[in-house]
């Protein structure tokens, strides 16, 4: 448990955050101004080996503000959406099989 919470604030430099392409970029870019500009960020995370990794921590702790894993928060919102809709989908289709 100890190891997770380390990783997840980032006091892990073996974890994911060490690899990332975004280390020692100036944070503020990955959160630019209400209809600013994305672009720069999501060039940073295009080639990023741990950029999946990124994305699902922005997920699963429902970051609302800047950009992760190369998606902005309207992006985010939009893969939680089809997430839970094929999550709803598949509930319902092996509900139907066992009935």
């Amino acid at each position: 448990m100890e190891a997770l919470l380390q990783l997840l604030v980032g006091d892990d430099k073996t974890g994911w955050q060490a690899q990332a392409n975004c280390m020692g970029v100036d944070p503020d870019l990955f959160f630019p101004e209400r209809g600013g500009s994305t672009r720069e960020a999501k060039e940073v995370c295009r080639g990023c080996v741990v950029r999946e990794d990124c994305l699902e921590y922005a997920l699963a702790n429902g970051e609302k503000f800047g950009i992760w894993g190369g998606m902005s928060e309207r992006e985010r919102r939009r893969v939680r959406r089809a997430r839970a809709l094929s999550a709803r989908q598949a509930a319902s289709l092996s509900s139907k099989s066992t009935a």
